[in-house]
C-alpha cells in the first residue's frame, strides 16, 4: 500500500466532507473507518497524488478494487466509473423514493452502482434504519 501523509489524508477527508464519494455515507454513520481511495487504481497506473485520492467507505472501496470502468446494462457500453473528485453526484445518481437505494441516472451512474454494488443487501438494510432515524438520505 502506498504511503499517504497524514496531512494529505486529512485534506482529502475534509474535501470529501467526511463521507464516501460514491454512496455519500457519512463517517459518523459508517461503523468503519473511511478509506483513502485511489480513483485510478495503483494497479492500473494511478498515483498516490492528492488529485487521484478521495474518501470511500469500506463497502464501496472493497467492491471497486482495481476497477476503473464498468458495464452499463441499459446501453451495453463499458464506461468509466464515477469520479467523485471531478463529477457531481447529483448529475449521475439520485435516491429512491424511500431514500435507501441509489439509482444511476447516466451510463456512468448505472455502471458505478453495479460495479460497486452500491445497493447490496447489507448497506440497504443499514440505510433503511438510518432513514427511520431521520439520518438518511444525505444531501448532495
Amino acid at each position: 500500500m502506498a504511503y499517504i501523509p497524514k496531512s494529505v489524508r486529512q485534506r482529502v477527508a475534509e474535501l470529501a466532507r467526511h463521507r464516501c464519494g460514491y454512496c455519500l455515507t457519512p463517517q459518523r454513520l459508517s461503523g468503519a473507518q473511511m478509506h483513502i481511495e485511489h480513483i485510478v487504481p495503483i494497479a492500473l497506473g494511478g498515483a498516490s497524488d492528492e488529485d487521484n485520492l478521495w474518501l470511500a467507505c469500506a463497502w464501496c472501496n472493497s467492491f471497486k478494487g482495481a476497477q476503473e470502468c464498468g458495464f452499463d446494462s441499459q446501453t451495453g457500453e463499458t464506461v468509466s466509473l464515477f469520479n467523485p473528485r471531478i463529477q457531481l453526484w447529483r448529475d449521475h445518481f439520485r435516491w429512491s423514493a424511500d431514500g435507501v437505494e441509489i439509482i444511476g441516472l447516466t451510463p456512468i451512474g448505472r455502471a458505478t452502482v453495479i460495479a460497486l454494488q452500491m445497493n447490496n443487501e447489507f448497506i440497504v438494510a443499514a440505510r433503511r434504519q438510518w432513514a427511520v432515524a431521520g439520518w438518511h438520505p444525505p444531501e448532495d
